[in-house]
């Protein structure tokens, strides 16, 4: 039994890592291919989660719903919403520079929030979505959690081979240079704010399949569901760590920094418990009495941690990008008969 139950837990580790794995491809497509300062994850990622949920539940005077969708067409229709949105955020705030779109998408992220907090009509407010379907419940323990895992895992396969072929295809290197150096894919006669706008579409839509994936995984979406500490800066900690630019190294970055972050949360509280056994008793009693909220920030101070010894050894990430190399064209035919 002691083994069943580590095996379940590896399990739902491995389905919450996958899940935040689609999050960091997501970034990726923003931050690694088209260098779009995106510090609004949470926004797109609660944006398709509410999306699945309404569509898929049962009907219930609480919230907007009861269509009852099959699951798949509630993630596409999670996918179509938050790239609708991105795009409409894309065609106002593309033009910024890196740090004015992270205010402003920090701000757009905000409002979202709210006002999926507010609109109980739609989104039962603060009380949130409850009850949401999810893919192979049907089956018994545990192959209904290992079919929901297996599902998970291939769609960051496939996301993982499309970015792949996306990054080294022609568009791939269009967004490298505008990356780069905007002036000079301006100077090549490259559009480069619609190719920006396309970068933060496709990264937005991949996050909003994520916060579809998380709604089923949960079964349950709501505000506090949605934190920027967890839907935001974790998944910046898990892509710089991992390695920007590389599809690869975003998935490191998610699995590893996840596995860290569960981890945290099992042995933070032991250890404030032990240091509470070496202060005086009323210090110790205080201690014990937020340990709650003092493991919250003990937790977020290992993640930074964490995030520190990498980068003193990896600048760049565990697994930094790695331009393919392209081949050259071959001499014209004159060239070739003088040589």
């Amino acid at each position: 039994m002691e083994a069943y139950g580590y095996g379940l837990y590896l399990v739902t580790l491995l389905s919450a890592g996958g899940i935040y794995a689609i999050l960091a491809l997501g970034l990726n497509v923003q931050w690694g291919f088209g260098g779009l300062f995106n510090a609004g994850i949470a926004g797109f990622f609660a944006v398709g989660a509410y999306a699945s949920a309404i569509l898929t539940t049962a009907a219930t005077p609480e919230h907007l719903g009861g269509f009852g969708l099959p699951l798949a067409l509630g993630a596409v229709a999670a996918m179509a919403v938050s790239a609708l949105i991105a795009w409409g955020i894309g065609r106002i705030c593309i033009r910024l520079r890196s740090d004015y779109l992270a205010i402003a998408t920090i701000g757009i992220a905000e409002i979202l929030r709210l006002v999926l907090k507010n609109e109980g009509w739609a989104t039962n407010g603060p009380r949130g979505i409850n009850r949401i379907p999810k893919a192979f419940e049907g089956l018994p323990e545990p192959w209904a959690q290992l079919g929901f895992l297996a599902m998970v895992l291939l769609t960051v396969l496939a996301l993982y081979l499309l970015l792949e072929r996306a990054w080294r295809s022609p568009w791939g290197r269009v967004m490298t240079a505008i990356r780069d150096s905007e002036a000079a894919a301006r100077a090549a006669g490259k559009n480069v704010e619609r190719f920006r706008v396309q970068a933060f579409v496709l990264g937005a839509a991949v996050m909003g399949l994520a916060g579809a994936y998380y709604a089923q995984y949960i079964k349950f979406i709501g505000p506090d569901a949605t934190d920027p500490l967890t839907a935001t800066f974790l998944v910046w900690v898990m892509l710089i760590a991992g390695g920007s630019g590389n599809n690869r190294g975003a998935i490191l970055g998610a699995f590893l920094i996840w596995t860290v972050w569960s981890a945290t949360e099992i042995f933070t509280p032991r250890l404030l418990g032990l240091l509470a056994g070496l202060l005086p008793a009323d210090l110790a009693a205080e201690l014990k009495a937020e340990t709650v909220v003092r493991s919250a920030y003990l937790r977020v101070f290992l993640i930074g941690l964490v995030l520190q010894v990498v980068l003193q050894r990896y600048a760049r990430g565990i697994l930094p990008e790695t331009r393919p190399a392209v081949a050259a064209a071959p001499p014209p035919a004159a060239a070739r008969e003088r040589g």
